[in-house]
């Protein structure tokens, strides 16, 4: 089972090498992770819409990246796991 803070780490560098060429810089937004179901959800968004959160700035696509906790599989989540993040339990 892997701790958080790995899990975060892996979610990290899962976000860093799936970055395109033209994409904004993009970070984690460390406030939000949480643990639920088995899975670290990690959301994030752009850099600088973090540092001001001004909404003109939030890119409205970012699924969160999910880590399973007990293996470290890393991926993105998918439209129709978007309970796991609204609903935390």
């Amino acid at each position: 089972m892997l701790e958080q803070a790995e899990a975060l780490q892996i979610a990290v560098s899962f976000l860093e090498g799936s970055r395109r060429d033209g994409e904004p810089p993009l970070t984690i937004d460390e406030g939000l992770v949480r643990a639920s179901n088995g899975l670290l959800i990690v959301p994030y968004n752009s850099v600088r819409y973090l540092a001001t959160r001004d909404e003109m700035e939030r890119l409205l696509d970012c699924w969160p990246i999910l880590v399973d906790l007990q293996s470290g599989d890393v991926r993105f989540g998918k439209l129709e796991e978007r309970h796991l993040w609204r609903n935390l339990t």
